[in-house]
C-alpha cells in the first residue's frame, strides 16, 4: 500500500461537512456521501427515506434500516467487543429507530441519531458486565476476526497475510482503548462523522471529542506502528530534539482545524527538513488510513433472519 509524504494543507473555511482532514481527500467525501445518502450512486437519500417512513411505508423504512445495519454492527462489534453483544445491539437498535421513526423531527441527522442509539445499547451491554474482566475475549472469536470477514482477493498469499496481521493489530489496539477513547476515535477515524457530530452523539463538547481523540491516535498509532514498520514510542534515552515540536499532536489538531495558517505554514518548513519528525507524522497518517479503510464486516445471515423476524413482527403488530 502507497502512502504520500504528509501534506500539511492549510484551509481558512470550507462549507459543512467538506471541510474534513485533506488528507483522505476523496474516500471521505465518498464515506460521508455513503453515510449520509447525498452520493450520486443512491436512489434516495436518508431523509426521502425517513419521510417516507414517518407516513407508515414500512418498504422505506426497511430500506433505510438495512441500509445501515452494517455499519451499528460494525460500532457493536468495537464497541462489545463481542459478537453476540454485537447482534443484541444491532437489533435493539433498529427496534428502536422503527419505534421512534414517526416521532423524529430532524433535529439531528439519521446517522447522529441512529449512533446515538446504538451506544446508549452498547452502554447498557457494558454495564451489565462491569463486573467481567476489562478485556474479556470472545471464545468464538480471535481479535480483529471481525475486520477481515471480507477477503482481499486482489491480494497475494503473503501480502494477504501481512494485511491480516495489521489489521488485526490495529483491531486489538482500537479495542484496548478504555470505551471513552475508543467511541471517540471509531465515530471520528472510522465511521467518517465530524467532531461536532461526534459531540452531538457522546453528548460531550467538542472540545472534550478532540481531546480524547487526540490521545486515541497517539495511543493506537503508538500500538501499530511496529506491524507498520514505523517509529513506535519514542525511548526515554532519546527523546526529540529540542527544537522539534510535538510533531504528532499538532499534527492530529491540523486534521481538526485547531492550528492557525502561520503555526501551519512552520510545521511544513519543519517537516521538510527533519526526517525523524516527518516519519512520526506519516505513521500517523498511515494510521489513520488504516481506520478509514476498514472493511466493513458482514451480518452474518443468522443474525440478519433474527433481525428481520424481530422487525417483521415489530411492524405487523403496530400495522
Amino acid at each position: 500500500m502507497d502512502f504520500e509524504s504528509p501534506k500539511w494543507v492549510c484551509y481558512e473555511s470550507l462549507p459543512g461537512w467538506v471541510s474534513i482532514d485533506p488528507l483522505a481527500g476523496a474516500l471521505v467525501v465518498a464515506r460521508r456521501a455513503l453515510v449520509y445518502g447525498v452520493g450520486p450512486t443512491m436512489e434516495q437519500s436518508d431523509e426521502n427515506l425517513l419521510d417516507a417512513a414517518r407516513t407508515g411505508d414500512r418498504r422505506a423504512l426497511e430500506k433505510l434500516l438495512d441500509r445501515h445495519q452494517r455499519r451499528v454492527y460494525r460500532f457493536g462489534l468495537k464497541m462489545c467487543r463481542d459478537p453476540e453483544d454485537a447482534k443484541d445491539v444491532l437489533q435493539d437498535t433498529l427496534l428502536a429507530v422503527a419505534r421512534g421513526v414517526k416521532d423524529f423531527r430532524g433535529a439531528s441527522s439519521m446517522s447522529t441519531w441512529l449512533y446515538t442509539i446504538a451506544r446508549s445499547f452498547c452502554i447498557k451491554k457494558r454495564r451489565r458486565g462491569k463486573y467481567a474482566p476489562a478485556e474479556e475475549e470472545s471464545l468464538d472469536t480471535e481479535p480483529g476476526q471481525e475486520a477481515r470477514a471480507i477477503a482481499d482477493e486482489a491480494r497475494g498469499p503473503e501480502e494477504s497475510l501481512a494485511g491480516r496481521q495489521i489489521e488485526a493489530a490495529l483491531e486489538e489496539a482500537i479495542g484496548s482503548l478504555q470505551p471513552i477513547y475508543r467511541e471517540v476515535l471509531v465515530l471520528r477515524d472510522v465511521e467518517g462523522f465530524t467532531a461536532p457530530e461526534v459531540a452531538e452523539v457522546l453528548g460531550i463538547t467538542v472540545e472534550a471529542v478532540k481531546s480524547r481523540l487526540h490521545r486515541a491516535r497517539m495511543t493506537v498509532r503508538e500500538a501499530i506502528a511496529p506491524k507498520l514498520g514505523l517509529p513506535g514510542p519514542e525511548p526515554a534515552a532519546a527523546p526529540l530534539a529540542e527544537a522539534c515540536p510535538d510533531i504528532l499532536d499538532l499534527f492530529s489538531r491540523h486534521l481538526e482545524g485547531e492550528i492557525s495558517a502561520d503555526v501551519c505554514a512552520r510545521m511544513e518548513q519543519h517537516l521538510a527538513s527533519c526526517e525523524r519528525c516527518r516519519s512520526r507524522c506519516d505513521s500517523l497518517q498511515k494510521t489513520l488510513a488504516l481506520c478509514r479503510t476498514a472493511p466493513l464486516p458482514e451480518v452474518p445471515k443468522p443474525v440478519q433472519a433474527t433481525v428481520r423476524r424481530a422487525l417483521k413482527r415489530f411492524l405487523e403488530e403496530h400495522a
